[in-house]
């Protein structure tokens, strides 16, 4: 429902295969970060917590993809994530996904949807 929209940024400030955009979270009551990339020109969101230990993905603010912008990319130990799907595609993550985010593109800006584990961080 749009009401629970929350606004991560314009949607040119993603662009495909190229760098993400973070926003802050509460996750499992945890303050993290999520973030969203663009991939196939669709955006997707994901909580920036890697499947194999729990730390964040990117080398880079907004670094997520690997250098031929086909997979993300964890910048620590190398675990590679399908971007459609969040699933594992390689590394030390095996059989493990990415948590994934509910994220909206709509009037030339991209929202994200809080649900029971992820909600908007604290104040």
């Amino acid at each position: 429902m749009a009401d629970e929209d929350i606004l991560v940024c314009a949607a040119d400030a993603v662009t495909e295969g190229g760098k993400g955009v973070r926003f802050l979270v509460t996750a499992g009551g945890d303050d993290g970060t999520g973030f969203v990339v663009r991939y196939g020109g669709k955006v997707y969101g994901y909580l920036n917590r890697c499947a194999h230990v729990p730390i964040e993905l990117d080398w880079a603010e907004g670094e997520f993809f690997e250098s031929s912008g086909l997979y993300l990319m964890c910048s620590t130990h190398g675990a590679i994530y399908a971007p459609e799907s969040g699933f594992c595609a390689g590394g030390p993550c095996k059989g493990g996904r990415l948590r994934p985010i509910s994220v909206v593109e709509r009037d030339q800006q991209i929202f994200w949807q809080p649900d029971d584990y992820v909600r908007p961080a604290r104040a």
